[in-house]
């Protein structure tokens, strides 16, 4: 069957005009609307209105248009069934062979700033759905376009065989309702949020796809990242990448993870990450500062690691950093002489996130994990603690110096897979002792790695301690002061260890447990 008409109504006009001026010089005869009629009829395309097709007027400021019988009639029939046939030739009734319509941009509404209520849901299209899906569910017939990339693909076909293919037709009708359904979800969640529903009995997300990926997390395993509609900018899925090869699945998890931790400071930063861990965190008044204190943390590890600063890199760190091997170097910016000297490794991959990537305060928000036949979903962990909240339980209170780091140290213990242990000191990380079955473990960890360094240090755990055995190994390790969330029904036997040498203990009432 050959495409001899079809009905052309778009929001997002990329090429439409293009598209049309070749669809009519191949006898195509097209139907508009509002805004694409006029732009149709401006560049001399001929085109016919919709209301000449219905004998009805746009109506309700163009609320009501294409809702006719006239149109879903003409998407609906099907072709090859006499029946139809007979009831379209009665009621003189044309068919439609192609639709090709894209949304009003609700996406683009909402995320404008102090967006009324009205205006977004002024900006919910009714017709558009209405005709795509009409279309796509008669693909055996229908073609239809809801993507400015599909247009030279079905032009090439049409002049080839007057008409799409089956095939062609088919994948795009899943397009079509993969497009729909995910224009619904942004309604919904915006719908949901506005009525206070956190978490409503039907959870719909949607994503964009950016790129398929090599690989997953290992080579036999098929990767892709996709980015929220309405993401933020500062984050890794709208990072403008630099330098260097393609991100990897692990490169781009590694990397969240390192952001994530860097967020938590305002002073300048750098943080190193290996396997979603942290190996080297510091702090300092300048980011060379900073980037040496991550460094020497734990300059083993952070060998083909991934590096997050939160200032811009110039030429005294971009050195440094050029002395090792490294995976990624994240930064608000860089530098041109920076970027000179970091591009002279090929593959080393250089991310710029933008200055709005920190300073803003941060708000929690859906967390998803899958788990076999379904998702977990929580609030992101963006708890802060502040000098105030903090509870002295022991003799000694912490001086100074020493609370200032304890705070450093809870800062990134709550980053480290539990459970962890966080030795801190001279604005740095010394030990860090992640993801293990008991404390004891995860302690015996950070004091092994911080050896001599540890003493004079504090520790920070993400959770209290069932015994006073982890408090023995600090006392032992020369660890002068310690920061945990209590709780415990042993607190009793915790305080009473760290009085009995000296330790300063101080606790959030708040723990990070982090799976």
């Amino acid at each position: 069957m050959a495409i001899k008409r079809a009905l052309i109504s778009v929001s997002d006009k990329t090429g439409i005009v293009e598209f049309a001026r070749e669809l009519s010089k191949l006898g195509v005869e097209i139907i508009s609307t509002g805004g694409t009629h006029s732009l149709l009829q401006q560049n001399e395309i001929p085109v016919v209105g919709i209301s000449e097709v219905t004998g009805f007027p746009e109506i309700l400021d163009g609320r009501v248009k294409t809702l006719h019988p006239v149109v879903h009639s003409g998407l609906l029939a099907i072709r090859d069934s006499k029946e139809h046939q007979e009831q379209m030739e009665k009621l003189g009734l044309g068919y439609i062979d192609m639709v090709v319509v894209n949304l009003y941009p609700f996406a683009a509404t909402i995320a404008k700033p102090n967006v009324s209520y009205e205006d977004a849901i002024e900006n919910i299209d009714i017709g558009g759905p209405t005709m795509l899906r009409s279309a796509a569910k008669n693909h055996a017939f229908v073609t239809v376009i809801v993507d400015a990339a599909d247009y030279a693909g079905v032009l090439e076909e049409i002049r080839a065989e007057g008409d799409t293919t089956f095939e062609t037709r088919k994948r795009l009708t899943a397009k079509v309702f993969r497009h729909t359904a995910s224009y619904d979800s942004l309604i919904a969640d915006y719908m949901s949020k506005q009525v206070g529903d956190i978490y409503p009995e039907k959870l719909t997300v949607t994503y964009e796809k950016i790129q398929e990926l090599r690989y997953g997390e290992n080579p036999h395993q098929n990767a892709a990242v996709y980015r929220k509609p309405l993401a933020a900018a500062g984050n890794i899925t709208t990072a403008e990448q630099l330098h260097g090869k393609e991100l990897s699945y692990n490169n781009i998890n590694d990397a969240n993870a390192a952001l994530q931790i860097v967020k938590e400071f305002s002073e300048p930063a750098v943080v190193a990450v290996k396997h979603m861990n942290p190996c080297g965190v510091g702090i300092g008044s300048t980011i060379d500062e900073a980037y040496q204190k991550a460094y020497e943390a734990d300059p083993t590890s952070i060998f083909g690691g991934i590096v997050v600063a939160n200032r811009t890199i110039g030429t005294a760190t971009a050195q440094r950093l050029n002395e090792i091997f490294l995976e990624i170097v994240i930064a608000p910016d860089f530098t041109d002489e920076a970027l000179d000297i970091l591009k002279k490794k090929k593959n080393l991959r250089l991310l710029k996130l933008g200055e709005e990537a920190f300073g803003a305060e941060r708000k929690a928000e859906p967390l998803l994990t899958t788990v076999e036949g379904g998702v977990l979903v929580q609030d992101s962990d963006v708890h802060q603690i502040a000098e105030a909240d903090l509870k002295v339980v022991t003799d000694r209170a912490p001086t100074a110096e020493e609370l200032k780091q304890l705070l450093f140290g809870w800062k990134v213990v709550k980053h480290v897979k539990s459970n962890a242990i966080v030795l801190a000191k001279d604005d740095m990380t010394i030990g860090v002792g992640a993801g293990q079955m008991n404390r004891v473990g995860a302690a015996r960890i950070a004091i092994e790695q911080a050896g001599e360094k540890s003493k004079g240090g504090v520790l920070a755990s993400d959770a209290f301690f069932p015994m006073g055995d982890t408090l023995e190994l600090a006392a032992q390790a020369g660890i002068t002061a310690v920061i945990q969330p209590g709780g415990s029904i042993k607190d009793e036997e915790s305080i009473q260890v760290a009085n009995a040498h000296g330790i300063a203990m101080v606790m959030t009432g708040v723990r990070h447990f982090k799976h």
